[in-house]
């Protein structure tokens, strides 16, 4: 394969990995699956799951979980959202499965996020959002203090 034809080959898997990207961010709530996602760009869901990961740093579903917690930490910071109903609106369809993701992403217990965040100062969204983004593996440990 020619260095032409290998970059464009690698350009429109990347147009294909931006498209299941911005699906996920735009379908997040509603019954996704990697096998579909990769079936609608036409991959298969091993090939679609290593060249997202290589391209964004973590696999759809780790992508799509993460987008998830993150959609259900706006809605506590909100207040006007149980964490049943958090878990509900942003697409998992158990609340067992939801504390433990939000917990491994965000370091404490979705009840406590929400009250701690209903008990902090009012930040203007944009800081809290940018601050409170979960980060997978507490990557970064002194993250979550601000909510302390």
């Amino acid at each position: 394969m020619s260095t032409r034809s290998a970059t464009d080959q690698h350009l429109r898997d990347l147009a294909l990995l931006r498209r299941v990207r911005d699906r996920i961010d735009r379908e997040y709530a509603s019954p996704l699956d990697v096998p579909a996602l990769a079936a609608d760009v036409g991959l298969s869901a091993g090939h679609l799951s290593r060249q997202f990961k290589a391209a964004y740093g973590e696999a759809p579903y780790s992508y799509l979980m993460t987008r998830r917690v993150e959609r259900a930490m706006a809605l506590l910071r909100r207040g006007d959202h149980t964490v049943t109903d958090a878990c509900f609106a942003v697409g998992f369809s158990s609340l067992g499965t939801f504390s433990t993701r939000f917990t491994e992403l965000v370091g404490m217990p979705p009840s406590e996020y929400r009250r701690r965040a209903r008990d902090a100062d009012e930040l203007p969204s944009c800081v809290t959002k940018q601050v409170a983004r979960p980060i997978r593996n507490r990557e970064a440990p002194g993250v979550r203090a601000h909510l302390a």
